[in-house]
């Protein structure tokens, strides 16, 4: 049997450990960009949603437009980003895996009017907005705002990637 100081010492240390235990461990911030991507619905929204980009005809789109049908999962998820804030619509927005294919491989002009085209069609399944208040929307400040802000966290944390 250990000595009564020994026992002493060793319970005080169990005594701690439970507190600690029980208090929970804090979680280290350091690696957080933003706060907000705490959110499992705003962070990585489509990691369970599967894309085949492999069949995506982004020469088609153009030609024909595209049916809002097949963005279902990307305009679901935008009304859910919304119902949190601006930022979390956008920042769902920007992580759709079919618009980072456009942006990285299609010329600007062609990726900006793809992009709007689906914020208009957004707007108007969502809001009922026609496309001359859609683009106002886009164009708005506190839209432009929560854009730039969500493109700059996930440039953020695609660096720390």
């Amino acid at each position: 049997m250990a000595s009564p100081d020994k026992q002493k010492k060793r319970a005080q240390r169990a005594k701690t450990k439970a507190k600690q235990n029980r208090m929970g461990k804090p979680k280290p911030q350091a690696n957080v960009v933003h706060p907000i991507l705490a959110n499992p619905f705003i962070n990585e929204p489509f990691d369970d949603v599967e894309i085949d980009l492999a069949t995506f005809d982004f020469k088609d789109i153009e030609e024909n437009g595209f049916d809002p049908a097949h963005f279902d999962d990307l305009f679901q998820a935008m009304k859910a980003g919304e119902g949190i804030s601006l930022l979390a619509l956008c920042l769902v927005f920007l992580q759709y895996p079919v618009l980072e294919l456009v942006v990285a491989e299609e010329s600007q002009e062609a990726a900006t009017d793809f992009m709007m085209g689906l914020l208009i069609v957004y707007r108007a399944i969502f809001h009922d907005e026609d496309e001359e208040t859609a683009l106002a929307w886009i164009g708005s400040e506190a839209f432009q705002s929560a854009y730039n802000e969500a493109s700059d966290i996930l440039q953020k944390k695609n660096a720390r990637a």
